[in-house]
């Protein structure tokens, strides 16, 4: 059985570099990755601390779920892959 895939695309989010896309939507699932701390209004990274940046990278991915019809109460995962947590 193949399931359609749906790129996803948000002006609230970086936009992707290359041929990815932000997110893909595929059924009830949304993947998305590479998620870093550009702020999306000004194409630049984000200054400061590392909690300056998560919190633009948690907004960045905010954006995404919005344009994918949900909300962080959806996250069903996070995977983090610097050794840090699994």
């Amino acid at each position: 059985m193949t399931m359609d895939k749906e790129a996803i695309i948000t002006e609230e989010a970086p936009a992707a570099v290359g041929a990815y896309s932000q997110a893909v939507k595929s059924g009830d699932l949304l993947f998305l990755s590479g998620q870093i701390a550009i702020d999306p209004a000004t194409g630049q990274l984000v200054a400061g601390d590392v909690v300056k940046q998560a919190t633009q990278v948690m907004k960045n991915i905010g954006g995404v779920l919005r344009a994918a019809g949900g909300d962080y109460n959806d996250l069903l995962k996070s995977h983090y892959i610097s050794g840090r947590y699994r």
